[in-house]
């Protein structure tokens, strides 16, 4: 008998309804017939993905818990429809050693509520052998924080361990926005919009065309993070078939562009910035193989209100992305169809996470039900993320998450988190 059926369920891309059952926390059947449980849930019709998946997440734990920390994180993703994310190795220490790792595999096995991952970061090449045993998504290199001859030896460094991982790459030329920063402070007009111009789209181009570069020489296999030029776009475009290569989008740069720091101030600075118009990427970029990584960066309020050269980057994503890239369909903008593909499938299958991203048996029961008629506005007070603050506010949306089932348990109903 299943631990869990799930019944009444539509699936994108099929005809009818259909039942779901779940034994042991994997997907057992799937047909039109009824099946056998104790705990039966009827979906009534709504639309059944497979667990969404973010690639790409801040949670901060350990060493910067007042912005975030893993169980608010969690609850987050979890209140937005994700089952998996992989977090970033930027916390306090860095993910880069192996006692560092491991702390944070503690962290995440007590604190998430969720399935959490993670990217590790670069440094000792004895410490990157010793987590590579780990088997972590990726090394993840920020290349606004690197001189070139010390890119050269961390892509040397890659290629030479034995799982041969994937490279997550923050794609900004550090000397680039060293000397623009200079010349925009020069001006001392201290605007939330000089932001744009300390970290131009330039700064993101030399580096992505470093990178492929780099991947070339060493043959290793990259992933570029928040892409937001278009002419980096076309870069990794021009060389998808001469290199392993893929790259994420975030919704902020699909939906907002550098006018929105003149309504939204520094709420809206990020890494990298917003572009400007005709430099930046739109939601007419998306494809049915994109990926989009929220880039979720929780900051506190009091931080965000500093002056712009004070004020940290990043914006929290996870609790507002479904229902943005949700009303963008019911607008027209992209099909239905692309919806679990750039959301779960595709980052499932670059990072090699086995058993997600799709629903087939034997895959794991993970599941984000969505009701693409539910309307409403973003409301930060129902929010579960620490980071208070988000330039998509009060913003009205058509389609969002109602449950969120991980290994057949429901950790989310109607915006009510299940520890």
């Amino acid at each position: 008998m299943n631990d869990l059926v799930l019944e009444n369920c539509k699936l994108i891309g099929k005809k009818g309804e259909y039942t779901i059952g779940i034994d042991n926390g994997k997907i057992s059947k799937i047909s039109k017939l009824p099946q056998d449980s104790d705990n039966t849930i009827d979906i009534k019709g709504q639309i059944v993905l497979p667990g969404l998946i973010d690639p790409h997440v801040h949670f901060r734990d350990p060493g910067l818990t007042y912005k975030e920390d893993m169980k608010s994180g969690s609850m987050a993703a979890a209140n937005g429809g994700f089952t998996t994310v992989i977090d970033m190795p930027n916390t306090k220490p860095k993910t880069n050693t192996l006692k560092a790792y491991k702390d944070k595999e503690k962290i995440i096995k007590n604190k998430s509520i969720i399935n959490t991952l993670i990217h590790a970061g670069i440094g000792d090449f004895d410490e990157m052998r010793k987590i590579e045993k780990l088997d972590p998504v990726s090394f993840k290199i920020f290349m606004d924080l690197e001189e070139d001859s010390e890119l050269e030896e961390d892509f040397l460094n890659i290629s030479k361990l034995d799982t041969d991982p994937i490279i997550t790459l923050h794609c900004e030329n550090r000397k680039s926005v060293i000397e623009n920063t200079e010349k925009v402070k020069d001006r001392k007009t201290n605007l939330p919009i000089d932001h744009i111009y300390a970290r131009p789209s330039e700064a993101e181009d030399i580096a992505v065309e470093q990178a492929i570069d780099l991947a070339k020489k060493y043959n290793v296999r990259i992933h570029i993070c928040h892409l937001s030029s278009r002419r980096s776009l076309k870069m990794v475009k021009d060389n998808l078939s001469n290199i392993d290569i893929s790259y994420e989008f975030t919704p902020h740069h699909l939906l907002l562009e550098g006018n929105s720091f003149n309504k939204f101030g520094n709420i809206v600075k990020t890494n990298p910035p917003l572009r400007l118009y005709g430099e930046n990427i739109t939601i007419n970029d998306l494809s049915k193989d994109s990926i989009i990584g929220t880039d979720h960066a929780p900051h506190s309020i009091k931080e965000k209100e500093n002056m712009v050269w004070d004020c940290p980057s990043g914006m929290p994503n996870l609790e507002t992305v479904l229902g943005l890239m949700l009303t963008e369909v019911n607008r027209g903008n992209i099909p239905l169809d692309y919806i679990p593909r750039i959301l779960s499938e595709n980052a499932a299958e670059r990072f090699n996470l086995k058993g997600k991203g799709k629903i087939e048996e034997g895959y794991d029961g993970d599941f984000t039900i969505i009701d693409l008629n539910r309307e409403g506005k973003f409301d930060l007070d129902k929010f579960y993320t620490k980071a208070k603050f988000t330039p998509f506010n009060q913003m009205p949306y058509k389609g969002q998450a109602t449950m969120t089932i991980l290994n057949g348990n429901v950790v989310m109903e109607d915006n009510i988190i299940f520890e």
